[in-house]
């Protein structure tokens, strides 16, 4: 009978039938040297084509590299990296960068009430998120936030909201969100 109810846990285990442990940010720190390069430990990118995600809120972190995962969101380098985590390792991971602190701070003599207004209800006129399924964009590279919404209004990536926003969006008002927000000074403080 021993046998039998180790079998049936091992199978279960094996397929996913028993509740994932709770979010690890320790264990998604070491999963996290992986990111270092493009990313950064701290979640501040090191290269102009990646975002930087510290302080970016778990469950947009989650979403993110479960599309990555299972094909839903498509990138040559993240797709790779994604698909050889567990659903564990991917909470993991998105803890450790959630546990980290964004601030943002407008540049000097700039009205929040400038901010582009298609943005600010999701992501503030600072650039950090006000929802939990929205990421930050304070501090990202005008490029990286030109290219994302151009790849929402062409179709390439959906979201429900997103993709009705950018698809009246022009090349010069993409250029000036993209611009507002790079504009902003972004900080990420570690976890305490």
């Amino acid at each position: 009978m021993k046998g039998a109810a180790t079998l049936i846990l091992g199978g279960l285990t094996l397929a996913g039938g028993l509740p994932a442990q709770a979010d690890d940010p320790a264990a998604g720190r070491l999963i996290a040297n992986m990111c270092r390069t493009c990313h950064g430990l701290d979640g501040y990118a090191q290269i102009p084509i990646a975002p930087h995600i510290g302080g970016e809120p778990q469950a947009y972190l989650e979403a993110q590299l479960m599309a990555f995962k299972t094909g839903a969101r498509e990138h040559e380098m993240m797709s790779i990296v994604a698909a050889g985590l567990s659903a564990q390792q991917i909470s993991d991971v998105a803890a450790w960068y959630a546990e980290h602190e964004a601030s943002a701070t407008l540049p000097d003599g700039t009205d929040a009430g400038d901010a582009p207004g298609a943005c600010v209800a999701c992501h503030g006129a600072d650039g950090l998120s006000t929802l939990l399924d929205a990421p930050n964009l304070a501090g990202e590279v005008n490029i990286y936030l030109d290219t994302q919404l151009k790849a929402f209004r062409s179709g390439q990536r959906q979201h429900e909201i997103m993709s009705g926003i950018a698809a009246d969006l022009t090349d010069d008002q993409i250029r000036d969100i993209a611009d507002w927000y790079a504009n902003v000074k972004l900080e990420i403080s570690p976890p305490d």
